[in-house]
């Protein structure tokens, strides 16, 4: 395959493991039909819209996941987050704030103590190239 032509498929994993800074495995295409599909569909053609950056992506989507009360995905977000360098450990606590009136105090309490636990896994790890992105 050309590289100058990429498949919506490779697009969408190129996508995925900058939106995750490389903490995602590649799971070859056709072996699960439904990462498939949300690879061509979410990661090529939603998150590579040039309207808003990653970050704001990912503000939004941890705003409906949090309302939703879905701690693991939302620790996915949040990891990558920080990760990236796109929220600071302070930007990350303020998320919370701004959300409990939003998608509800019991929804986002259970999101602090894993907030500071990715807080102080971060601050411990090296920094990475990835952190000045």
């Amino acid at each position: 395959m050309s590289t100058d032509d990429p498949t919506a498929f490779e697009r969408g994993q190129a996508m995925i493991r900058e939106v995750y800074a490389g903490a995602v495995a590649d799971i070859p295409k056709g072996l699960i039909p439904f990462n498939d599909v949300m690879i061509e569909t979410l990661f090529a053609e939603v998150w590579t819209r040039e309207e808003l950056s990653i970050r704001d992506r990912r503000l939004l989507i941890m705003g409906v996941i949090a309302a939703g009360g879905n701690i693991e995905v939302w620790k996915i977000q949040a990891r990558a987050a920080l990760a990236r360098g796109e929220l600071s450990p302070a930007e990350l606590r303020e998320t919370l704030i701004t959300l409990a009136p939003y998608a509800g105090y019991p929804n986002v309490a259970g999101l602090v103590g894993e907030a500071e636990g990715l807080i102080a896994e971060h601050e411990r790890e090296p920094a990475t190239p990835s952190d000045a992105d």
